[in-house]
């Protein structure tokens, strides 16, 4: 939104339309409802409950769509809206290299004085890709040896160039079904595919081990991070909690139906 700004593409009192799994259009609709603008939302209707709530309760105005679509159809209906309200601006996460600068000038940062520069591997379910890419572009930069490695849910294996079996999958706010324009494929070196209930249930697990409520794609991620730690020995493996937890409390059913 503030390079948005800078350029002027987005006005005083504008509107955003944005396509979204759900997490950024949060981190949107919070810094609208501070910075003066409206918001318009298109998300898949198969995603959780608490996730419309959350996206209201800023003031969001959200347009559903057919789950079965995934997010193209999330992007095919929010382009049918700026296309009739040109006035609008859509920040298009996935293909805006302010996404990936962002976590270039900042995440990567983080991580890199957290660690005093030791890393042997980063670890990153794509979204976006704006993560994995600027996190990774930086470490390579550091220490090319450094191993990235995208995670993706095994329903929907883009990155992976297999068959997709279905749009639809339970890790919610990664595996869009296509391969955003801003991810660097030539800066990972393996890619991990993860089944719905392993993401889940490493999930449950860290909440139950560390004491952290975490949402499914972290789950993924770190299930991702244990089965490379179990490959690669002696190391240090980073990886990314993506969001909490609470977003999810009202899938579990599907999630515990399938376990029983």
């Amino acid at each position: 939104i503030l390079d948005a700004e800078r350029q002027g593409l987005l006005k005083p009192g504008g509107t955003i339309v944005e396509p979204t799994s759900g997490n950024t259009g949060l981190g949107l609709s919070m810094v609208a409802a501070v910075r003066g603008y409206k918001v318009i939302l298109v998300m898949p209707d198969n995603m959780s409950s608490e996730r419309r709530v959350l996206l209201t309760s800023y003031g969001a105005e959200l347009v559903l769509t057919p789950g079965m679509l995934g997010m193209a159809g999330a992007v095919q209906k929010a382009e049918e809206i700026l296309a009739e309200h040109p006035d609008h601006f859509m920040p298009q996460q996935f293909k805006n290299p302010a996404n990936v600068e962002i976590h270039r000038k900042t995440t990567a940062e983080e991580i890199w004085e957290a660690t005093g520069g030791k890393i042997d591997a980063f670890v990153a379910a794509v979204g976006t890709g704006g993560t994995l890419t600027g996190v990774g572009q930086f470490l390579k930069e550091k220490d090319e040896r450094i191993r990235v490695i995208a995670v993706e849910p095994s329903l929907s294996p883009v990155i992976s160039g297999k068959p997709v079996e279905s749009l639809v999958h339970a890790i919610q706010g990664i595996g869009a079904g296509f391969i955003p324009d801003i991810l660097d494929r030539s800066i990972i070196d393996d890619v991990m595919l993860i089944d719905d209930e392993d993401a889940y249930q490493t999930a449950r697990r860290v909440g139950l081990e560390e004491g952290l409520l975490v949402g499914i794609s972290a789950g993924a991620n770190v299930y991702a991070g244990l089965r490379l730690a179990e490959d690669m020995g002696e190391g240090r493996i980073v990886t990314i909690l993506c969001d909490t937890g609470e977003r999810y409390l009202s899938i579990r059913e599907y999630f515990e139906g399938q376990s029983d």
